[in-house]
């Protein structure tokens, strides 16, 4: 299993070095450093137009005029996030000057506001905090913003501005992520911290996949693992996010409530060790890193093996 994730993008392996094995930290820095002149890392930053941005535009490509299948992810916004998911040093020079253009140059379509100021709605600016705070860019204006926008049940809901009074699974995993990046980056602040403990407390009260109110299984769509995630949820996206916040905290033992999403993550185990991929959301995209849905997804395999690393206490390859 190892050396099938291992013969792959260096953006694979530098996590799989670092998450999966013994690897000395100067062995999975080096493979890390790949990431800007190798495979999908370096297409990515080769892809950024000298406008500097991706597709001619920050939430959507130009020309975009809807009528294409899904939601084309070729835009400056997705883009950054794929580049983040891949393992991109932040500090690198490559970095610093893609982000440096990016602040200089992209402006959201919803109201012209610079991209490290954030727009509207919840779901996005959620991206916004974690591709700001990863890059080292000032997101402070927006995290106040989410904390003013958190619903009386704990999560966020982008429908919230036309009278939703309950929260989303998907906006609220995506204001979480970035809050969570936000901390890891400055720390946070006591308000920050609370609120996102409280969007966690929303989610674990559902046990990741079910309403609160019957216990039904909100969406069958969650049971299947997609990825890139895009702004979508799922139960292995949810499982990520608790590893990597347990991960950053004070540690202890995973919450009881995540024992079925765990059951169903270790279900979907193939007999050859891998997890496929699923659900692919349709959309413009720069290329493919996958093989397509049904078949062995590297990344899946991946976050699937660190998760069950983090939730058994103990190697999981």
């Amino acid at each position: 299993m190892l050396d099938w994730l291992l013969d792959s993008d260096p953006s694979i392996r530098w996590q799989v070095l670092r998450d999966l094995t013994d690897a000395p930290a100067e062995k999975v820095r080096a493979e890390r450093d790949r990431v800007t002149t190798e495979g999908w890392g370096a297409r990515m930053l080769a892809l950024q137009g000298g406008d500097g941005q991706w597709g001619g535009g920050t939430f959507f490509p130009v020309p975009y005029d809807g009528s294409e299948p899904g939601q084309p992810w070729t835009a400056t916004m997705y883009s950054l996030l794929l580049l983040r998911d891949l393992g991109l040093e932040p500090g690198s020079a490559a970095a610093c000057r893609a982000v440096a253009k990016v602040r200089e140059n992209s402006r959201w379509e919803e109201g012209g506001q610079p991209f490290f100021d954030g727009e509207a709605e919840p779901c996005i600016n959620g991206k916004a905090v974690a591709l700001g705070a990863y890059f080292g860019e000032n997101v402070d204006g927006i995290v106040h913003r989410l904390l003013g926008e958190q619903l009386a049940d704990g999560g966020w809901n982008c429908e919230a501005e036309r009278g939703s009074v309950r929260s989303s699974f998907a906006t609220t995993i995506n204001v979480l992520e970035g809050l969570l990046e936000h901390e890891r980056a400055t720390g946070g602040t006591p308000e920050s911290v609370e609120a996102r403990k409280r969007g966690e407390e929303y989610l674990l009260e559902r046990a990741l996949l079910r309403r609160k109110s019957t216990g039904e299984l909100v969406d069958p769509d969650w049971l299947q693992f997609s990825y890139p995630t895009r702004w979508f949820y799922d139960a292995l996206r949810g499982l990520d996010y608790f590893r990597d916040s347990y991960s950053q905290g004070t540690g202890g033992p995973p919450d009881i409530r995540l024992a079925e999403a765990v059951g169903l993550l270790r279900s979907k185990r193939q007999p050859d060790g891998t997890w496929l991929l699923e659900n692919t959301h349709p959309g413009r995209i720069h290329f493919a890193m996958e093989d397509g849905d049904g078949r062995p997804s590297r990344w899946n395999t991946l976050r699937a093996l660190r998760v069950l690393n983090w939730y058994d206490g103990g190697p999981s390859h």
